[in-house]
């Protein structure tokens, strides 16, 4: 994957850790709106992943990023996103595997990761590309007490 920037997420955390990584993975869209993506495709998708904190882990870690992409790519990669019912569901349009519901997922399965370590960080940002010319990013409400400074 070649290097890339991407826009930063204003957070009050001492570390920032972020980790690409790629997958292939095929999906549809069951929705008329959805044109032709109703129609099952297939994209190669890039992730980057950004997660927050004050604490290391007792290696030293915000969090392993071997950890990062087995959660993702082993789940995900060579797929088809639709029959993965626990992440999507094709009667309810926020359960679609769109690309705005697949960053959201993604955030919500490495958080769900992070919340059971000791030092508990924050998973503040996902930006997923589609396509070359198309992509989404997902921050999470951020919770009380959170002021971002």
């Amino acid at each position: 994957m070649l290097q890339q920037i991407y826009p930063s997420v204003n957070h009050p955390y001492a570390y920032e850790l972020n980790k690409d990584f790629h997958f292939a993975a095929a999906h549809f869209v069951p929705a008329d709106e959805a044109g032709k993506c109703r129609q099952l495709h297939g994209h190669t998708y890039y992730a980057n992943v950004t997660v927050a904190g004050d604490e290391l882990d007792t290696a030293g870690f915000l969090v392993n990023f071997a950890v990062i992409k087995r959660l993702i790519h082993d789940r995900f990669d060579h797929s088809l996103l639709n029959d993965d019912s626990e992440s999507f569901n094709d009667k309810d349009p926020n359960r679609f595997p769109t690309t705005e519901v697949v960053a959201r997922t993604i955030c919500e399965i490495v958080q769900g990761h992070l919340d059971g370590t000791a030092n508990r960080p924050q998973c503040v940002q996902v930006y997923l590309r589609e396509t070359p010319t198309s992509y989404c990013i997902y921050r999470p409400k951020r919770k009380a007490g959170f002021d971002g400074s």
